[in-house]
């Protein structure tokens, strides 16, 4: 869990003082169950009952990316939704957004305090006491929908309150949290199908059949109609166009703005989230062509880091930290390098929670080499020497850094000319770094 007041230095408010104080009072960061949140809940008039319609999110990859598509295609048709996502990039306010805005730093002030006095001194977690200051948030202001992603798994999370959503929605699962979730894809995928609710239809990704399998089987427990993707919905690319297909009819879509053939599984889900709220062929264009989601193989092209950059050299900045983003972003480095032969460098810093060797080894053959960086102001960050190790032991030429700049200062030492690309990656916390310190 990132520190919440990173980010925020530039411009400090009283809710950085309030954060920071709500960090001391559980010994733990992460602490899975929902008898704290139920507690704080009902003593707050038990928000999270007034609500506007929720879609509810979980899943291992694409939570952020799809939720992101889902608002910009119902904001194209003039409905507004309230969001929750986590973690931050830059500044806290980022979790919230009311109305479709991020929230004020005065709004967020006052609820994190009455949160806060409320609650007084007895343990709850950092992301219970903020997922609950955020539903007070929402359920004081007027919006079309709510729309919660998942923090951590979903049977225990705080968002999983929620008595009768308008919609479920599980993105692809995969290996990640194993020490919280299980340490195999059908334990990972029953608690993330924590989140299905008797008579809620819930929208399935592209699944491993072994966690299709597990999903299937507890819907039909609670009588949760699915929607699953390769039978009840189609999404493939045909001629770089998304093509989409359900039994109300067949869509020929723009491409999403968010890059990556991972961004089209994600596209086509949220496209069959909408179509399932009952939204049409406006709202699904929109919601490819609308998107704006940071930190997801993100161009940077101002700030200090960009301006160390020669001519006709491009930085990448992308938040991925597991197996499966180590996937995608490898093919994202196929396809730029077919379209645009290139040497490709990567900077990557990671946590200690991650599984390093699984995420850099299918980048090692696109990769000259990568440079390793401790995150930041992060307790959980892998030393850069460590780092640089197991890199090797992944299949990459490693070296470590102090810190990006002088990670990308390495780069530009062995490269010093175009045609050239440079990947930052590994963790939201280290984009997050990165995009306070590059402006």
């Amino acid at each position: 869990m990132r520190a919440p007041t990173r980010g925020t230095m530039r411009n400090p408010g009283p809710s950085d003082a309030i954060l920071e104080r709500l960090l001391s009072l559980h010994p733990k960061i992460i602490d899975l169950t929902l008898d704290r949140v139920w507690r704080l809940l009902a003593e707050m008039g038990d928000p999270q009952r007034a609500l506007p319609p929720v879609v509810h999110i979980a899943g291992t990859n694409g939570k952020g990316s799809t939720l992101a598509m889902i608002r910009a295609g119902m904001a194209a048709t003039g409905k507004t939704a309230h969001a929750y996502t986590s973690p931050h990039l830059a500044r806290f306010h980022e979790r919230v957004r009311i109305a479709g805005e991020l929230i004020s730093e005065p709004d967020l002030a006052a609820v994190l305090e009455e949160c806060e006095r409320v609650n007084g001194a007895r343990p709850i977690t950092f992301f219970e006491i903020t997922t609950v200051a955020a539903y007070v948030a929402f359920a004081r202001s007027r919006a079309d929908y709510t729309l919660l992603e998942v923090g951590l798994g979903g049977r225990l999370d705080a968002t999983n309150v929620i008595d009768r959503p308008a919609l479920s929605v599980i993105t692809p699962v995969s290996i990640d949290h194993q020490q919280y979730l299980g340490e195999t894809i059908e334990e990972i995928a029953f608690e993330k199908a924590g989140i299905l609710k008797p008579g809620v239809p819930c929208v399935v990704g592209p699944q491993r059949d072994v966690a299709r399998e597990v999903i299937e089987a507890r819907a039909a427990e609670l009588g949760a109609p699915l929607m699953i993707h390769g039978q009840d919905w189609m999404a493939r690319t045909e001629h770089g166009r998304l093509v989409y297909e359900d039994e109300r009819g067949l869509l020929d879509l723009d491409p999403p703005a968010l890059l990556g053939a991972h961004q089209f599984e994600n596209a086509g889900l949220a496209v069959a989230a909408l179509r399932a709220l009952g939204f049409g062929e406006t709202a699904c264009g929109a919601a490819l062509t609308d998107v704006v989601w940071p930190a997801r193989m993100q161009r940077l092209t101002r700030g200090p880091l960009a301006e160390r950059m020669p001519a006709g050299a491009t930085l990448w900045l992308d938040g991925g930290h597991n197996a499966a983003a180590g996937e995608a972003l490898a093919v994202v480095a196929a396809e730029f390098a077919a379209r645009a032969p290139a040497p490709l460098w990567l900077i990557a810093g990671l946590l200690d929670t991650k599984a390093v060797e699984d995420f850099l080894r299918p980048l090692a053959p696109h990769a000259e080499g990568v440079v390793a960086v401790a995150i930041p102001d992060t307790k959980a960050a892998i030393p850069a020497g460590e780092l640089a190790a197991r890199a090797r032991s992944a299949g990459l030429a490693a070296q470590p850094a102090t810190s990006v700049a002088q990670a990308l200062d390495a780069i530009l030492a062995r490269a010093p000319t175009a045609p050239l690309r440079v990947l930052i990656c590994g963790s939201l916390y280290l984009a997050g770094s990165v995009l306070q310190e590059n402006g």
